[in-house]
């Protein structure tokens, strides 16, 4: 039941869900399942073993799924899963995983990809993440949910973004970002927090004065950025600065931004 243009090549093999819509001249690999209404707009190149969720939306001369820019790649059999309800805007590039690096890369629900950005091998990306214009996710980058990421960013590899933080317009992020932080700057400082992120999705007073405080902890606080945050989870009881103190004190291969 789905409109497919004539002018488009699939490859025998490939799953095409019920209701999509495939403009003109896209081409889909033989590996390549669409779920259900998902549409892709036209001049669409969707390869290797990537799945696409329920009603995503794929605008013209994107590329989902092709090999990642990695020299150690070699060919081997690796994956992209993009969850439901995603809109990807013109120009956008979506790489599969490496072996080295779990061999999968995973994009959530509900996000928005704007025109020329791009997602690198083995990266996770959350739920309602918005990536701005020309804004790149080097490989193994790890973005937890409702994450905006501005205009002309670039991620450094292996770096993470906890939940409901904010990266502002043309900026460099190579260190770990804390959850509901504000970062700013050509080499991104962390500036403060995303108070207008956390009044919109109608945080508690209470919570939003506890991070704020806690942000003030981490600033100020005597020992290094670890034991101010272990401090931090031993005197506090809202569960926004519990996430934040569970986010420092998690695995990870980068140094973090800290308060400036």
């Amino acid at each position: 039941m789905s409109n497919i243009h004539p002018s488009s090549v699939i490859a025998e093999g490939a799953v095409i869900g019920a209701d999509c819509t495939i403009g003109p001249f896209c081409v889909i690999g033989a590996n390549v399942v669409l779920g259900d209404r998902v549409v892709l707009k036209g001049h669409v190149v969707v390869d290797g073993d990537t799945h696409i969720g329920d009603d995503t939306v794929v605008f013209s001369f994107s590329v989902i799924g092709e090999i990642p820019q990695d020299l150690k790649f070699d060919g081997e059999q690796t994956r992209l899963r993009i969850g439901a309800r995603n809109r990807i805007r013109e120009h956008v590039t979506m790489n599969t995983g490496t072996v080295q690096g779990g061999g999968e890369t995973r994009v959530g629900d509900d996000g928005l990809f704007m025109a020329g950005c791009h997602i690198a091998h083995d990266a996770t990306i959350g739920d309602r993440v918005i990536v701005v214009n020309s804004s790149a996710i080097a490989g193994h980058c790890v973005i937890e949910d409702d994450v905006i990421i501005g205009g002309l960013c670039g991620v450094h590899q292996w770096v993470r973004i906890g939940k409901g933080a904010i990266i502002g317009a043309v900026t460099m992020v190579t260190n770990d970002v804390v959850p509901h932080g504000l970062v700013q700057g050509p080499r991104g400082v962390l500036d403060g927090l995303n108070l207008v992120g956390l009044k919109r999705k109608g945080v508690a007073r209470a919570d939003i004065t506890a991070l704020r405080a806690a942000f003030q902890m981490l600033r100020d606080g005597d020992g290094n950025f670890q034991d101010r945050a272990r401090r931090l989870g031993e005197e506090s009881d809202s569960d926004y600065v519990q996430q934040m103190v569970a986010f420092i004190l998690g695995d990870t291969d980068r140094n973090f931004l800290t308060p400036g």
